[in-house]
């Protein structure tokens, strides 16, 4: 469960000219963003009014994903960012895209003000061991050419890249021996793997200095999406890790958010804000 003392803690105003002698500063979030994805229906509807309503949450940084934002007017979101405090420190791109439209890609992330390149999914037809290692150059080059203009990369996970074994290895790990741990960084999403089976302290501690981001959504009993505090994920035990780690980004999502949304977010926002670890 999430650590209760940690929020009890936040409550009670304990920072660090409170805390008792002997005692470790506790550590806290600093910027919480949001995968824009959870809100995918609202964003394509009004993107102005959706980033309105995220900044008044308190988020002040934003992951473009879906929502059709690829085809809206980027300099005109990045004006409404800027007006709002809000940063898109990166943005999903499909494999296609890149694969297709790379340089079209590269202007998108930089007038939205992205530094960094997510690749989000891969579709079925590159979930074999052909499939996979036909790809892994490519994700190189990705990797490579972004580099060369002035842009980081890094993989977004779901469940079947733990779960998918060809040859008894599992994709994860092909991505990981098959690409450059320098250029090819991970935005780990927490949920997927723990629903995947692995254990998300030890994925974290072995892969230490590559993570670029975390994906941040709850799980309930059952396995099922839930908004941060409302499931059973210990986050704060997870970002203890981050003094080994040393991730800087922490984006909310929930693939199933219930409408209306924007309360789902809320709570999500709140948790985070408050968590001490």
């Amino acid at each position: 469960m999430i650590d209760r003392r940690s929020l009890m803690g936040a409550g009670l105003g304990l920072g660090a000219a409170g805390l008792l002698p002997g005692m470790a500063k506790a550590a806290r979030l600093g910027a919480i963003g949001l995968q824009l994805y959870t809100i995918r229906e609202l964003f394509a509807a009004d993107p102005v009014k959706t980033l309105e309503a995220v900044a008044r949450i308190g988020y002040r940084e934003v992951e473009y994903g879906g929502g059709g934002y690829d085809a809206m007017d980027h300099a005109m979101l990045r004006r409404t960012q800027d007006r709002l405090g809000l940063k898109a420190p990166s943005i999903h791109v499909p494999y296609d895209s890149l694969l297709g439209k790379f340089d079209a890609c590269v202007t998108m992330a930089k007038t939205l003000g992205a530094d960094t390149v997510i690749l989000p999914y891969m579709t079925d037809e590159h979930r074999t061991e052909a499939g996979w290692n036909a790809a892994l150059p490519n994700i190189n080059r990705f990797a490579a050419q972004l580099k060369k203009a002035g842009l980081g990369f890094a993989y977004h996970n779901h469940d079947f890249e733990f779960t998918n074994k060809p040859g008894g290895i599992s994709l994860y790990d092909r991505l990981l021996k098959g690409t450059d741990p320098a250029l090819v960084k991970l935005e780990i999403d927490l949920y997927w793997a723990i629903h995947a089976g692995e254990d998300a302290a030890a994925l974290i501690r072995r892969l230490a200095g590559r993570i670029y981001a975390y994906h941040v959504k709850d799980a309930r009993a059952d396995g099922s999406m839930t908004a941060v505090g409302a499931g059973q994920i210990d986050f704060a035990a997870l970002f203890k890790l981050n003094r080994l780690a040393g991730v800087k980004h922490f984006y909310v999502e929930n693939d199933q958010a219930p409408a209306p949304y924007l309360p789902d977010i809320t709570t999500s926002f709140r948790t985070l804000q408050a968590l001490r670890f």
